[in-house]
């Protein structure tokens, strides 16, 4: 049997850790969530405090497999998409799953911006008026840019089986599922607004949803809910008064 992966994240989130929960989970593979065990959260804490190792990450998420620490979601994924058959075999395919992973980390920093557009060392409450503003960009302007994107990339590989990259699952369409689910979350209104714009996204989410693995791990303890201290947030209040453009123009 092979030794555990240890994740470093956020106790208390799904956040950008759950990117790489959902991999492996499908991967069905052994994992420690070691700030959600005793004394974790202070082993994660010293791990990213930089110390004297150079190569010490910024943040979490990080995934320690055997000596290896590698830290960023989406290096991440490239690392346990090619040992656990989450991605292409080829070096394009790879990096093409890379490439999209990248681009749906740009549109949860978005995401997260619309609640702390100013700074995030600074409560949401302090930057409110700010938020407004920036929540209506994203609400009709970015999401429907991102995901109108994703989408095209599904249509152009459907006569592939109906998943973002190649024939089988990736890791890309595990993310794809997460950041849908995140911002039907934290943008309800306009999800529901744009309902039917994206039939190819809802169709290989709801795949992702029922593969046993996944859905075991949405019904159990280890999911996470979304909550107000995640990077999806729920404010009503930043829904208020957003005009949408539920169909292409």
């Amino acid at each position: 049997m092979m030794e555990p992966y240890k994740l470093y994240y956020w106790p208390t989130i799904q956040g950008r850790g759950e990117f790489v929960r959902l991999a492996l989970e499908e991967a069905d593979v052994p994992y420690v969530d070691v700030a959600r065990g005793k004394g974790g959260l202070k082993a994660m804490t010293e791990l990213i405090a930089g110390g004297s190792d150079p190569r010490a990450s910024f943040a979490p998420p990080i995934l320690q497999a055997g000596e290896l620490m590698i830290g960023q979601t989406a290096n991440i994924l490239m690392f346990l998409g090619a040992r656990h058959k989450l991605a292409p075999r080829s070096e394009a395919g790879r990096l093409w799953c890379n490439q999209l992973q990248l681009t749906i980390a740009d549109i949860v920093g978005e995401a997260h911006d619309t609640h702390h557009p100013i700074s995030v060392n600074m409560y949401y409450e302090e930057q409110a008026r700010e938020s407004k503003a920036r929540a209506r960009d994203f609400a009709t302007e970015r999401i429907p840019k991102y995901l109108d994107y994703f989408e095209s990339v599904l249509r152009a590989n459907q006569s592939r089986g109906g998943w973002t990259v190649g024939s089988r699952l990736t890791y890309v369409d595990l993310s794809l599922f997460q950041l849908l689910d995140g911002l039907r979350y934290g943008f309800p209104k306009a999800m529901a607004a744009y309902e039917g714009r994206w039939p190819g996204l809802q169709r290989m989410a709801g795949r992702v949803a029922a593969r046993p693995r996944i859905a075991a791990y949405l019904a159990s303890k280890r999911r996470l809910a979304n909550n107000e201290d995640d990077v999806f947030r729920h404010y009503p209040e930043l829904e208020q008064g957003v005009r949408l453009r539920p169909t292409r123009e």
